[in-house]
């Protein structure tokens, strides 16, 4: 349910500030954003459906690195979406992006969380961030694969991240620079995709 008090949402607002702040690309975009209200989200299914998979994955043998939780970034343009992702959960084929992996398989959640979008935010404008608890269990690393023969979920892996450039030169796009920090996260048990993969966890939406 979404409840707010004014200190505990003041607090929250500072606990989501700081895991946003923690979690840019660029060290500008301190300057360059402002936050005003924070809503936390408390989805039990969720939260005991990562539990049960950090369980199940330990079981399977994972290091406590792999297990770490982690945070990540969806942005949406208005509350509705935002609070329906908070409700339902990120499920397949909510991407419009492919490179990484098919979007029918798994599903797309941003690394930083000022690289949110394809293209530049402009003076102005707002959104809603969902932060969502995220463990990436096992990470490989893939090849963008621009085709239409999308890259299908690995074995044995829980997620795949883009190659990553320490070079980049400063002018990468936005639009590069938001596709190489996706995460592409996806659950595959006895041969068939999770719907909604349990490793990612709708957690404060700001």
């Amino acid at each position: 349910g979404f409840h707010q008090e004014s200190e505990e949402s003041s607090s929250l607002l500072q606990t989501a500030v700081s895991v946003l702040q923690s979690s840019y690309l660029d060290s500008t975009s301190h300057d360059g954003f402002q936050y005003s209200q924070a809503i936390l989200v408390e989805n039990d299914v969720f939260l005991s459906e990562l539990k049960a998979f950090a369980q199940a994955k330990e079981a399977a043998g994972y290091s406590q690195e792999e297990l770490e939780e982690t945070f990540a970034f969806l942005l949406f343009d208005n509350e509705e979406e935002a609070k329906e992702v908070c409700q339902t959960g990120l499920r397949v084929n909510s991407s419009s992006i492919s490179m990484l992996g098919d979007p029918a398989k798994g599903v797309y959640i941003s690394k930083y969380a000022d690289c949110l979008h394809p293209r530049p935010w402009y003076h102005g404008k707002s959104g809603y961030i969902v932060i969502c608890k995220l463990i990436k269990g096992k990470v490989k690393v893939v090849s963008e694969n621009y085709t239409t023969s999308y890259t299908c979920p690995s074995p044995g892996y829980d997620c795949h991240v883009a190659v990553s450039r320490n070079n980049v030169p400063s002018k990468t796009s936005d639009c590069q620079a938001f596709e190489q920090s996706q995460y592409y996260v996806y659950e595959v048990s006895d041969g068939s995709t999770a719907e909604r993969p349990r490793q990612i966890c709708p957690y404060i939406v700001i």
